[in-house]
């Protein structure tokens, strides 16, 4: 989780790791992955991809074909992203301990997935221009915050000009790049 540029506690990860895995029996992530309309072949970024509560299902769908990029400020979450690669035999994942810089190329991914984070990014402005850089055009930016209300996120996010809202799920909001 990305928190004023430093990570959290190790005692504090270990902490979140539990909860969602609690969150996850309660409420599967390929219900909410569904939302962002990922398809086999996609390149997604899980950006604050934390102890990876998502890797699997996006696996599932993009498929052998596709590219996940799991980027976290936390090195635990990192790991703890790697070993499940490692333990599964997945190929197709790329981990980026950062807080804001993908390293990635303009305009290469498909998906971006924004869940729970962006409340407490240091830079969330810089954030949203790295992620504008490294969309396709035609690409979504799947955003969801429960410590925010809509009008919030909807502001926050289309406020900077670079993304435009394109419809509301059960569970996420759909931006595409502003172009």
């Amino acid at each position: 989780m990305l928190e004023s540029n430093k990570p959290m506690s190790s005692i504090g990860f270990k902490l979140m790791k539990f909860m969602f895995k609690v969150r996850d029996l309660l409420g599967p992530r390929l219900d909410v992955l569904k939302e962002a309309e990922i398809e086999s072949g996609f390149s997604v970024v899980d950006f604050g991809c934390g102890p990876g509560g998502y890797i699997i299902p996006l696996v599932e769908l993009v498929g052998p074909s596709g590219e996940i990029h799991a980027l976290d400020i936390h090195p635990l979450a990192i790991q703890e992203v790697k070993r499940i690669a490692a333990r599964k035999g997945i190929g197709n994942i790329e981990t980026i301990q950062s807080d804001c810089s993908t390293g990635l190329s303009d305009n290469g991914v498909d998906t971006v997935l924004l869940y729970d984070v962006f409340h407490d990014l240091a830079r969330p402005d810089d954030v949203l221009r790295e992620l504008h850089r490294i969309l396709k055009p035609g690409g979504t930016l799947s955003f969801s915050d429960h410590h925010m209300k809509e009008e919030e996120v909807l502001a926050r996010v289309t406020g900077s000009g670079l993304f435009k809202f394109v419809r509301k799920g059960k569970k996420t909001y759909s931006f595409a790049k502003a172009d």
